[in-house]
């Protein structure tokens, strides 16, 4: 069990939040502390001296004092003006995750909210009534506010949801569920719609997806240099004690144990190859500084879930302070480094797919099928992979780099990591299916190394994949080949048998296999 607002929240045990696997509950110590924040901002909002979106208006209104009698009208009103988003909505995953991590962050107890407000989050949470996001509207910098206002209309009775699997309107599902909407206490509106769970929800998609692609890089790549009989040196842990970098020695004591014990390794031991193409020996040095910049990923979310980002931030009676802490910029820069640590991974990954069409490997035909001229083998599944990897390159541009300023210009620098974690997510999604392409080329490659076999790790790896897609003999529609490699990746089937062998790698496996 999870309690809100008081145990440290990992980006696994979120996960399982969100899968159900977890209960999420809010305790009565954690009670008592978000009533006492409560307390003080009524008390606040009864007093003549202005204090920022508690009894004034927002932004360039900073201002202008809002009457006692109006602070309540104000909340609703901050919804419905910031409710400006537009675009396709964001995937229902990423809507509940934003619900999860604003209900931790709110019930850390320095955000004034009341616990009504909270139940009422719970409750969409709990029975799976996800509201509508638009995808686009962040500028990232006074907090996520079109899209977290959005995610928060349904408490006021507006917006849509997500309900038994149809979008509906919000007044509707209140109807059918016997619930009211709610009159929102001064500062609420502001406490939900500052923070930043749009950017920080996709950051936790990035880090759990490009963990998986950065798994499975390591793993086809040792298919691949089984199949293309590369050498084992380049990854001897001699050679990386001499520039020890973590990423880079993680990932070749990984593809080390991978190939452990191979025949076909053996085979050419005293073979007159000096060495192999980079995209081949270089994979530590590669996939090990993309492992380095989603650790940094991983660090900075993990400080993020667990960190209050609204505005006004409550410490105390006499200590009310207005700040940036909604600012994304602490998020805005790793989601960049990890954007383009995952191009990378996939442009080596398509050099791989690539080197094994070029039949220049004893035994493995050019194409990778012997009856090439009537087929054309594998050559057009590159063609694909080097679309995926050119619009990647495309979107490596660091959104971090620009701002534009908002609201008449009090918001005069903002973060733009609302539009990199998206553009991450973009890539890490075309990644999975790069990865996918030198999945089956690699496969491919491997049976023509046969009766030779692998080590016992990737004979398994090799077995688990041909139950799912059988060895081409001749040219077949490819894109349903890709669909099923994609899903082997997805459900990390392989990792799953690759585990059996071993699920300890490195020195190092507490920073690159636990998050």
């Amino acid at each position: 069990m999870f309690e809100y607002g008081l145990d440290h929240l990992t980006v696994g045990q979120l996960i399982s939040i969100l899968n159900g696997d977890l209960k999420a509950v809010i305790t009565s110590e954690v009670k008592d502390s978000i009533n006492k924040s409560h307390e003080i901002v009524l008390k606040t909002a009864l007093k003549d001296k202005a204090v920022y979106g508690i009894n004034t208006g927002f932004g360039p209104l900073c201002d202008t004092i809002i009457s006692k009698d109006d602070t309540t009208e104000l909340q609703r009103k901050i919804l419905l003006s910031h409710s400006v988003g537009v675009g396709a909505p964001i995937d229902k995953d990423l809507a509940k995750l934003m619900l999860i991590l604003k209900m931790h962050s709110l019930a850390q107890g320095f955000s004034g909210i009341s616990m009504a407000v909270l139940e009422r989050i719970q409750w969409h949470i709990e029975n799976d009534v996800i509201p509508i996001v638009p995808e686009q509207g962040s500028v990232g910098a006074s907090g996520d506010l079109a899209p977290l206002s959005h995610l928060f209309l349904p408490l006021i009775g507006e917006g849509k949801v997500f309900y038994k699997n149809k979008i509906q309107k919000t007044k509707k599902v209140l109807e059918k569920e016997g619930l009211e909407a709610l009159q929102l206490h001064p500062k609420a509106g502001l406490a939900l719609i500052n923070g930043t769970q749009f950017i920080l929800a996709h950051a936790v998609m990035c880090v759990d997806k490009l963990y998986n692609c950065l798994s499975h890089a390591d793993l086809i790549g040792s298919l691949m240099i089984e199949g293309l009989m590369g050498s084992q040196m380049p990854f001897h842990e001699a050679l990386h004690k001499t520039r020890p970098f973590k990423g880079n020695m993680h990932v070749a004591k990984r593809i080390s144990q991978f190939l452990q014990g191979s025949e076909i390794g053996k085979s050419h031991l005293f073979c007159g190859k000096v060495q192999d193409p980079y995209s081949l020996r270089c994979m530590p040095q590669v996939h090990g500084s993309s492992r380095s910049a989603w650790l940094h990923l991983k660090e900075s979310v993990e400080i993020e879930l667990n960190s209050v980002t609204d505005n006004p931030v409550i410490i105390s009676d006499e200590l009310i302070i207005s700040g940036g802490s909604f600012h994304g910029q602490p998020l805005a820069l790793p989601l960049d480094y990890a954007c383009l640590a995952a191009a990378e991974l996939g442009s080596i990954s398509d050099r791989r797919t690539y080197l094994s069409l070029e039949g220049k490997y004893e035994g493995t035909p050019r194409l990778l099928m012997k009856d090439t001229g009537l087929n054309s083998g594998f050559m057009i599944l590159q063609y694909t992979s080097a679309a995926l990897v050119s619009e990647n390159k495309g979107l490596c541009f660091p959104s971090s780099a620009d701002s534009i300023p908002t609201s008449l210009g009090q918001e005069d620098h903002v973060s733009m990591g609302s539009i990199g974690g998206r553009k991450a997510l973009r890539v890490i999604d075309n990644l999975e299916k790069i990865l996918a392409i030198e999945l089956l080329c690699a496969a491919q490659a491997l049976d023509f190394r046969k009766p030779l076999k692998s080590s016992e790790v990737l004979d398994d790896v090799h077995d688990t994949i041909r139950e799912k897609i059988t060895f081409a003999e001749e040219d077949r529609i490819f894109s349903i080949d890709i669909e099923k490699a994609i899903q082997l990746i997805k459900d990390r089937e392989l990792l799953e048998t690759a585990s059996f062998h071993s699920d300890s790698f490195s020195e190092f496996d507490n920073l690159f296999e636990s998050y």
